[in-house]
């Protein structure tokens, strides 16, 4: 059995992650699927959020180790949460057997422009200043996801909302979680393992070509999703999970 841990983006929970993990283990049955939460986040959202990656692969570490969790692990990641997942497979890769990272951006390979689309700047602005837990996830909504039913749209408003009733994210640790982003620089070298990158085509959060240039950089495997959004697991999880699914060799223990 291999140890599959999903880690999420900024402000986000393992709730979010939705059908996602049980769409995941249909391709995956072997699979042992974890969704921790970052500090300041879900279920830890009482706790300080770190202000480094770094800080936030240790929390992540020893949260596994708790659980009894034993490496080696395999990491898929959602935009800071691929900045996680490449910060522990440089620092510790005999605990990472593989990355899929999914419309991530990091430095050197992404101007900051292009790791935060500049259209956005106005709404996040006003965001910032305005405040509101309902116009928060509404952003958050219209920024990350294409999907285009209604009908789920409304269902997962209100859902998003009961989350942060349930379990807020403060201010500060929001702040501090786009902080330890901003000045996140990926490793010179790539981590030694093999890596998935997936990107979404219709992503209007963070410029496709961050992961484009990684992928290159790096010279890892990279399928783009031609309409989905910055959060291709809900737009399109089932795509997401058959892509991993079709990446692992045959052979591999799953």
């Amino acid at each position: 059995m291999s140890t599959w841990v999903l880690l999420r983006g900024l402000m986000r929970e393992q709730r979010h992650w939705g059908r996602f993990p049980g769409e995941l283990s249909a391709v995956l049955p072997d699979a042992d699927i974890i969704t921790p939460d970052l500090p300041g986040n879900g279920q830890r959202h009482a706790l300080r959020s770190a202000t480094s990656v770094a800080q936030m692969v240790e929390f992540c570490r020893a949260d596994l180790r708790a659980r009894g969790v034993k490496a080696p692990y395999s990491l898929l990641a959602l935009s800071l949460g691929g900045m996680v997942a490449v910060e522990w497979a440089s620092r510790y890769p005999q605990e990472i057997q593989r990355c899929v990272l999914i419309n991530t951006s990091m430095r050197p390979y992404s101007r900051f422009h292009q790791r935060l689309r500049w259209q956005n700047y106005p709404s996040i602005l006003r965001q910032m200043v305005k405040g509101g837990v309902e116009n928060q996830e509404r952003l958050i909504l219209r920024l990350t996801s294409r999907e285009g039913d209604l009908a789920r749209r409304a269902g997962l408003m209100e859902r998003w909302l009961e989350y942060q009733r349930e379990y807020p994210v403060t201010r500060a640790n929001a702040l501090r979680q786009l902080w330890s982003a901003a000045r996140f620089r990926a490793p010179s070298k790539p981590p030694a393992i093999p890596v998935l990158v997936l990107s979404s085509a219709g992503d209007q959060l963070v410029d496709p070509r961050c992961s484009a240039n990684l992928a290159s950089a790096w010279q890892a495997a990279h399928a783009v999703h031609p309409t989905a959004g910055h959060d291709l697991p809900l737009d399109d999880g089932a795509w997401v999970a058959h892509a991993v699914a079709k990446w692992l060799t045959p052979g591999e223990a799953r």
